[in-house]
């Protein structure tokens, strides 16, 4: 059965779908919104109104936010922008049906993003809820182009998101889909699921390094793979959640030079740390793109999208059939408007919380490269010297190894590290993960009244302040341990930005004594377990 061949059952769902939105959803509170249509990772705590990463879904300028990840707080400019798209739609639809008009809005994002990342407009672009919902569908479009299920390879499995492990392996990672349909998570997407190989990024020797044979690995398990009559999705990483970068190009030349119509290759680049150029390099190799208008981009979580290199959508008149599982992962607008025979099989239904954070990480988008090329590399490379001397000068705080030899031209502003992530020590010894945990938590709570001290030392515990959520880091001969992380993320950039070079000058010093604050107020947290514990 082609893919225009539409199941009666399809249809029908398509069409009864379409009576079930109406101009009344548009007049939910706007914070409610924008943490809506997700799965439980944007759910608020009914008593403090914040989600798991301690964040609100409207914007909090007296947070410190260094956290450029998962954790981000929603900024003013990105928070208007998507209070006066929502009265552009809801204007809109007096005159249209909503489906309609929202499908409209959709299309011209797909616009404002691939004119911001100086995309092609032959590029495609696939909205999602998450980047954990675009491994879904890149799954999916990795099927209809290798012609079978393959089998996913992921390159930095350790340092992804927790959902990977269930995403490669096309199983529910949470338990409610973004559409509202409660599931069991880590059971089997009906007539979806595959297999899925690890590929670790981290040293099993040190615990706190990469590996130096991660090539060689992944070459292995590729050859491994296709000599059992298999088809492979290579996910790999650019970048980890420690901002490592793996394989190399080396590695990847060689994959496309053996295996050019075996193995399909999606990029992990949800974290956007990386440069235009380099994306461009990727999706003109045939590459998928994985991204989300967060993390760097600083945008509220979540927001993904599936960026696919033209030619592509070729692709789409081999698939025969549907999982019928994943329809609960997309809706009709989700897909480019030029995909008409593949949308007719998916419902019209609009995710208004999805568009809407969208619209916030446009603002962000927009606002980051409106800032000039060579402000952008200088001030990088200055908040990087400075975050790593910091670092280096602490008692309580390791970083962790950064590979060497990584970046190329190709990067522009991230030939510097955006990525800090350091490990912490209590009296010359590791802390636990529990603790590394109750100190992240601690420091995005004013801790004033927990901690008191001298008049300095709670000013500072007062603080609130965000930076990236702990990550694992297994150990050769211990216990795990986890590794915070300071993320320079393009809010700071832009709001460092001034025409007038002493003024930026200032502002980025700003950032540094914000840092420095947040260093001394994790010190702090660190000499009062008891309080942070509690």
């Amino acid at each position: 059965m082609s893919i225009g061949a539409s199941r009666p059952s399809d249809i029908e769902r398509a069409s009864e779908s379409g009576s079930r939105y109406r101009l009344r959803d548009l007049f939910t509170p706007l914070d409610t919104l924008l943490v809506s249509g997700g799965d439980g990772r944007l759910a608020l705590d009914p008593k403090v109104r914040v989600n798991a990463y301690g964040c609100g879904p409207s914007p909090e300028p007296e947070i410190w936010n260094f956290a450029s990840s998962t954790a981000s707080t929603i900024s003013q400019r990105a928070y208007e922008r998507a209070a006066l798209a929502r009265e552009e739609l809801v204007h809109k639809s007096l005159f249209d049906e909503v489906e309609i008009a929202f499908d409209r809005h959709c299309e011209d994002m797909r616009d404002e993003l691939r004119d911001h990342l100086q995309l092609s407009p032959r590029v495609d672009v696939v909205f999602s809820p998450s980047g954990t919902d675009s491994q879904l569908h890149a799954l999916f479009l990795a099927h209809a182009v290798l012609g079978v299920p393959p089998v996913t390879i992921v390159v930095g499995a350790d340092q992804t998101g927790s959902g990977t492990v269930h995403t490669a392996r096309g199983r529910h990672f949470s338990t409610m889909t973004a559409s509202g349909v409660a599931v069991r998570k880590d059971a089997a997407i009906a007539g979806f699921a595959g297999d899925t190989i690890a590929v670790p990024l981290l040293d099993a020797a040190s615990g706190l390094a990469m590996r130096v044979d991660v090539d060689v690995e992944v070459i292995r398990v590729i050859e491994a793979s296709l000599a059992q009559g298999r088809r492979v999705l290579l996910h790999i990483m650019d970048s980890s959640k420690l901002g490592w970068r793996a394989p190399s190009d080396t590695c990847l030349d060689e994959i496309v030079r053996r295996w050019p119509r075996e193995v399909q290759v999606v990029v992990d680049a949800c974290q956007a740390r990386l440069g235009r150029r380099r994306l461009r390099y990727y999706l003109d190799r045939g590459y998928m793109v994985l991204m989300t208008g967060s993390k760097f981009f600083g945008g509220p979580a979540f927001s993904g999208a599936l960026l696919l290199p033209k030619g592509l959508s070729r692709a789409l008149d081999r698939i025969e059939g549907i999982a019928p599982g994943f329809f609960d992962y997309a809706g009709r607008c989700d897909w480019p408007m030029a995909w008409t025979a593949l949308r007719s099989r998916f419902e019209r239904r609009p995710n208004f919380g999805q568009w809407l954070r969208w619209e916030a990480a446009l603002a962000e988008i927009g606002s980051y490269y409106a800032v000039p090329g060579a402000f952008r590399v200088k001030t990088m490379a200055e908040l990087a010297i400075g975050i790593d001397s910091m670092i280096a000068l602490s008692p309580s705080l390791r970083a962790v190894t950064a590979p060497v030899g990584t970046a190329d031209a190709d990067d522009e502003e991230f030939m510097q590290r955006s990525m800090f992530p350091f490990t912490l020590l209590r009296q010359n010894r590791p802390v636990s993960i529990s603790d590394t945990s109750a100190v992240y938590r601690a420091l995005a709570r004013d801790m004033n009244d927990d901690i008191g001290g001298s008049a300095a030392d709670r000013q500072v515990a007062a603080q609130r302040c965000l930076v990236g959520q702990p990550v694992r880091l297994e150990q050769p001969d211990g216990a795990p341990r986890a590794a915070l992380r300071l993320g320079v993320g393009a809010r700071l950039v832009t709001d460092a930005w001034s025409a007038d070079s002493a003024q930026a000058q200032r502002n980025v010093q700003h950032i540094l004594d914000r840092i420095a604050h947040v260093l001394v107020k994790i010190e702090l947290l660190l000499d009062h377990t008891a309080a942070v514990s509690a």
